[in-house]
């Protein structure tokens, strides 16, 4: 049987010479230096002359900035990365107008991730080695875990996060193996004090890994406010900082795989609700918990890893109230408050852990979306309001 192949990203630390920082820096900023300059060129003739701005356009833009002679530094960085960000730019203005995103923003020099993307014709790998164009070296890269064997890398991405580490992250095309078939399904409710109750009844603790390093993220922040703006004392204070939010952020992304990949190890069938993080993240207290929880990092992570290892994952309209519906009888009740953590049935007399009930009606929605397609509970008619600490109305349809 033949294995599929599937895009993967690697991605390693790598610690460049001084020469190599330097040209990796000035790339960074030649690549976001045209990618300011070709956004605000397509904003502009929009807003004059109601004109679209294709790719094309930036491209000979690009071979006319650098005959400037105010933008010929342009010219003496690799070529491929300033290309990509157009391609890149392009990429954005696509999501924008299909109404998958916002419209792109100008990149900050102090916000922005400094990155470039390098293609094939761009880089020479050989031996186990990688050598970026206009570097005579080769990266000194940590080989955390090895290629899968047999790969050539097709694209490569150098960035320095705001802690001062550098990555490499290289996209090869390696064959996945679909893990054996399994009888398992469950049904995942996220939530805050648990990140997720599954319908088995386990409750994962939620690890609050900003809620840990809150008090060394405070005390850093303390002492780059006693630095003067615009010194390297503060410059240094800042990287603290970053080190905190780069210590935080790893230790989130690091639990929430070890999580999905468990998951679609043991199950077949996974139903997860559709939530809708950014605008729960308008409620101001809860936006920090929120935030920690990673739930948008534990959806997009549960989306490829299902699609990759042969897993079917269900996601169910969040307007359905599993909170307050009996897994057991199916009767919804009106209303249930956030503080009330269990509840008995007042038609079947069955009681219920909140997030338990919760996860059972999710995978009994998912299993009838999986079985046929079916709508969820289609024998209720859904009006929208907002009912407490969830949305949606139902009554009993006509037969």
């Amino acid at each position: 049987m033949e294995v599929p192949c599937v895009k993967r990203a690697f991605k390693y630390r790598f610690y460049p010479s001084v020469a190599q920082a330097a040209e990796l820096s000035r790339t960074f900023g030649c690549v976001r230096k045209v990618y300011n300059l070709a956004l605000e060129a397509r904003s502009t003739a929009w807003a004059r002359d109601q004109r679209r701005v294709s790719y094309a356009d930036t491209s000979a833009m690009l071979t006319g900035w650098k005959q400037s002679e105010e933008l010929g530094f342009l010219a003496e960085v690799s070529s491929v990365p300033l290309q990509q960000t157009l391609r890149h730019l392009q990429s954005a203005f696509t999501g924008f107008f299909t109404k998958r995103s916002g419209y792109p923003r100008f990149k900050s020099k102090r916000k922005s991730r400094a990155s470039a993307e390098y293609t094939r014709s761009a880089f020479r790998w050989r031996d186990g080695k990688l050598t970026l164009a206009k570097m005579d070296a080769p990266l000194d890269i940590r080989w955390s875990r090895p290629l899968p064997e047999g790969t050539q890398p097709s694209t490569v991405t150098v960035s320095q996060d705001r802690a001062g580490r550098w990555f490499v992250s290289i996209l090869v095309e390696a064959p996945i193996t679909p893990l054996p078939v399994t009888d398992g399904r469950v049904g995942v409710d996220a939530g805050l004090t648990s990140l997720v109750t599954l319908s088995t009844g386990e409750k994962v603790t939620n690890p609050k890994h900003e809620k840990k390093d809150r008090d060394r993220l405070a005390w850093a922040q303390r002492q780059t406010a006693r630095k003067q703006k615009g010194s390297k004392n503060r410059a240094k204070a800042n990287r603290k900082v970053a080190r905190v939010h780069a210590r935080i952020t790893d230790r989130r992304r690091d639990f929430v795989h070890k999580l999905t990949t468990r998951l679609v190890q043991e199950n077949q069938l996974i139903v997860i609700e559709d939530l809708k993080v950014g605008n729960l993240l308008k409620n101001h207290h809860l936006a920090r918990a929120i935030s920690d929880a990673a739930w948008r990092e534990l959806r997009e992570q549960l989306e490829y890893k299902c699609a990759w290892y042969g897993r079917e994952l269900v996601v169910v309209d969040r307007f359905l109230p599993s909170t307050r519906t009996c897994s057991a009888c199916g009767l919804i009740r009106e209303r249930l408050p956030l503080d009330v953590r269990e509840w008995t049935c007042e038609g079947c007399g069955t009681l219920h852990d909140r997030d338990v009930n919760a996860a059972n009606v999710l995978l009994a929605a998912g299993l009838a979306v999986s079985a046929c397609g079916a709508g969820v509970s289609p024998a209720w008619t859904v009006s929208v309001r907002a009912v407490g600490d969830e949305a949606g109305k139902l009554r009993r349809s006509a037969a």
